[in-house]
């Protein structure tokens, strides 16, 4: 790791509150890199050798089984992944590819052991987002198993609204494969609920998106802070 870039990541909220020296030990065997899209940086069932943090870019987790293939979450900067394994010295229990150019930290699972027996700034920060890990866990549940297809697809549109400023058009930032395999879907079902929204005064062309009765959407996504208010 060059010494220009310790200021960036000194900055990161994971690592903000260690104290110096301890900093210094958690990143001598640290590295920074520079990845195209489409690289699977991890793959579930290895070992967590690192906790990785994302500086700049996108990265998709994601699992698969019996041929089957569903996105868990996207991580953004400045996000990590996954600090449960490192913490518990466990495999991973998703992959993770990057979705464009992304600049990532890699810390060593065994120093991100040691450094959070010892250092009480760190700890405290793990432990915050160990625990926002967790409630974003339980929102994604509730949205699955509560809501139709339907209502998840709208209440997914008015938080991206929020986003934009209540913009009555806006851009999807993520491919309609990605946003229906985050939302429990397959394409062709999200195909039928983008359909199905059309009466409540969605559309779509392309990647963006239309909403000219914002009212009539409410009623029907009857949005939920305990669900959809990610800073809860």
């Amino acid at each position: 790791m060059k010494e220009s870039d310790i200021p960036d990541i000194r900055s990161l909220p994971l690592l903000c509150g260690m104290a110096d020296e301890n900093f210094d030990l958690l990143t001598r065997a640290a590295y920074i890199q520079n990845f195209p899209p489409q690289i699977e940086l991890i793959s579930e069932g290895e070992p967590s050798d690192f906790l990785h943090i994302v500086v700049d870019g996108t990265v998709e987790l994601f699992a698969k089984w019996n041929d089957r293939e569903t996105t868990m979450a996207t991580v953004r900067s400045p996000g990590t992944f996954i600090v449960a394994a490192s913490i518990m010295q466990s495999p991973y229990l998703m992959s993770a590819r990057t979705l464009e150019k992304s600049r990532l930290v890699l810390l060593p699972s065994e120093d991100v052991r040691t450094l959070f027996t010892i250092d009480k700034g760190f700890a405290q920060a793990v432990v915050t987002e160990l625990s926002r890990c967790y409630r974003t866990l339980v929102k994604n549940t509730k949205n699955l198993k509560l809501r139709t297809a339907i209502e998840r697809l709208a209440n997914y549109l008015i938080r991206k609204q929020a986003n934009t400023g209540s913009a009555q058009s806006f851009m999807l930032d993520i491919e309609k494969r990605l946003l229906a395999s985050y939302l429990g879907m397959t394409p062709e079902n999200l195909s039928r609920a983008i359909k199905a929204l059309q009466p409540y005064g969605v559309s779509f062309d392309g990647a963006q998106v239309k909403i000219s009765d914002a009212k009539a959407l409410l009623g029907l996504a009857k949005p939920s802070p305990l669900i959809d208010n990610a800073a809860l």
